[in-house]
């Protein structure tokens, strides 16, 4: 009865060496250096920049699409109606703009921890005269 366990073991562990060798096979191998995909290098031509300021942002969207619209708010203090004329729209795919809200979340965080936390609401930020 041993001799028939051992040889019941002996197969079993013949079967998974088997598979283990099938497996290692199977498995797919990691591309050599030189088939690793083609990185891009940007360079970027900043020499035809129109550059703008904001102080107004309207945020839309399209299934396709993202847009930003850009403003000059001429007095943010004021109350009742205000006109913003719109002067710069970004359009941009909602990839790109995931992208975006990623790089401005890491820049406005280092600026917090260099300056201290930026107050959004306005009014929090006026102080009274007397």
């Amino acid at each position: 009865m041993a001799k028939k366990d051992a040889d019941t073991a002996e197969t079993v562990e013949d079967a998974k060496a088997s598979d283990s060798a099938t497996a290692t096979a199977a498995a797919p191998t990691a591309p050599a250096p030189a088939e690793a995909q083609a990185q891009q290098t940007l360079i970027v031509d900043d020499s035809h920049v129109s550059a703008g300021y904001a102080n107004f942002c309207r945020v839309s969207s399209t299934p396709e699409e993202l847009i930003l619209d850009l403003g000059l708010n001429p007095n943010p203090y004021a109350t009742g109606e205000v006109r913003v004329p719109v002067t710069q729209r970004i359009i941009m795919n909602h990839f790109t703009a995931k992208r975006l809200l990623s790089a401005l979340s890491m820049a406005l965080q280092r600026h917090e921890q260099a300056f201290g936390v930026l107050e959004t609401d306005v009014r929090r930020r006026v102080r009274r005269q007397a």
